[in-house]
């Protein structure tokens, strides 16, 4: 599915997402990844949900988002209550989606000018 969202001046934006990828300003993506509206960190090194750790999302903690979205693939699937009450405890909000309802919502706050990041879990086709 295409995303349509005004141009937000030069910030990263989700353009579309299907089976096995999203799209960031065009550009499409099939492996894990974490967007902020002004960087894109390729090959995010978390292999599923039931793996996260804290250590998967320390370079991403360390830039203090507001927000972190965590896209679960095209199943909602929650990591485990600790990793979750670890990034709490540290002000930051964290809000766990399926990757499309991830997307969108990544592009309102960015566009509403927060410090929100999206870390996605790209699921393989067929998994």
């Amino acid at each position: 599915m295409k995303l349509h969202l005004s141009d937000q001046a030069g910030l990263n934006i989700f353009s579309g997402y299907g089976e096995g990828y999203v799209a960031v300003n065009q550009m499409r993506y099939t492996s894990n990844m974490i967007v902020l509206p002004n960087r894109i960190i390729e090959n995010w090194q978390a292999s599923s949900v039931d793996s996260l750790g804290v250590e998967h999302l320390d370079p991403l903690l360390a830039m203090q988002p507001e927000i972190i979205l965590l896209g679960t693939g095209s199943i909602l699937r929650f990591p485990a209550a600790s990793l979750m009450r670890t990034i709490l405890s540290r002000g930051i909000g964290f809000e766990v989606m399926d990757t499309q309802a991830t997307c969108r919502t990544y592009n309102i706050l960015s566009s509403e000018g927060r410090h929100v990041a999206a870390a996605i879990l790209i699921q393989s086709v067929g998994a």
